[in-house]
Order: C-alpha cells, then structure tokens, then sequence
C-alpha cells in the first residue's frame, strides 16, 4: 500500500538569502577602486625603433642625423651621414656623466638646425635604466632657464620650439 504523501514536506520553503551586506561590500569597493585610478598616473616618454629605407631624403638639406653615444668615459656626440666624431664629454670626478654640458651644446646645435626633432641614443655599455631617462630628459627637453628658441612656422609666422630634440630614436640596443 502507498503512503499518502506528509504535511511536512510540503509546507517546507527554501529561505532567501539576505545579500545586503554583500552588495553594500562590492559597492563600496568598487567606488573606492574608481576613486582611486583617478590619481594613478603613467608617464610614457615617447621613442621610435630605428628604420632602415632604401628612398632617399625628400628634401635636399643635408640631415643633421645627430647621435649621441653613451661609452664609458663620457657621452660622445657624433653628427652626419657617416656619423663623424664632434666632440667628447667626459664623466665628472665622482665618476658621473655630465648631462649639463651636453644640454648646453645641443642648444647650440638646435639654434643652428631649428627644424631638426630627431636624436639617436645609442647605448655602447651597459647603462642603468635611471641613466638613460636623465640622458633622455637631457636631450629632449628645453627648461625655462633656456634661451628660448624661435622657427618660422607653416604660416609664416614665427613659432616657440617647445622641445629640443623631441623625437629619441635608440640605436643598438641588442649588442
């Protein structure tokens, strides 16, 4: 004979769970996690790979193709097309490189080639990562103790240089 079915298992009800508290914790955390990111931020220097093209230059200037070798005595600037040797600056006595002589030269080199944006770094010896952003900083960057630096523009009128050697080119970085 079959049972009839008890009371008891039909008056039973699954419980709601009560996720309150839950999705208070997850709102909360995710208001703080986007307040947060608000002050998180990320420098990026921009620079290029070196390109190897058989077209030759459009225009018929001769290009400064300004270079600047990181040795181990001191950084080196070379200039042209080969690269030909200009001059030498020598590490400091406490052994550091001397970034503001080189800043001052290359000014002098930008008064001469205003339109010129490119330089190529170029590493021989192993280099720390620190030394490399002051070299790039060096290179790239007019300070407002600079004399300023004006180029006849696009339309004729003259234009502030904002940087010096803007567009940082690395060369022979895998040797």
């Amino acid at each position: 004979m079959l049972r009839t079915p008890s009371s008891k298992r039909k008056k039973r009800s699954i419980p709601k769970l009560n996720l309150t508290s839950i999705m208070d914790a997850v709102f909360i955390f995710i208001f703080f996690l986007l307040f947060s990111i608000s002050f998180i931020k990320i420098f990026e220097i921009p620079s290029d790979v070196p390109t190897a093209t058989n077209e030759p230059p459009k225009n018929e200037e001769k290009p400064l193709a300004l270079t600047v070798k990181i040795e181990e005595n001191g950084a080196a600037v070379y200039q042209g097309v080969p690269s030909k040797f200009i001059k030498l600056f020598s590490k400091t006595p406490e052994g550091k490189y001397d970034f503001q002589g080189l800043h001052d030269y290359l000014i002098t080199l930008k008064k001469e080639h205003l339109k010129e944006e490119t330089v190529v770094l170029e590493p021989i010896i192993d280099v720390d990562y620190e030394t490399i952003i002051k070299f790039m900083d060096t290179v790239r960057i007019l300070r407002n103790t600079d004399e300023s630096l004006y180029r006849q523009g696009k339309d004729g009128l003259n234009e502030k240089v904002e940087t010096l050697f803007g567009n940082i080119v690395f060369g022979n970085l895998l040797s």
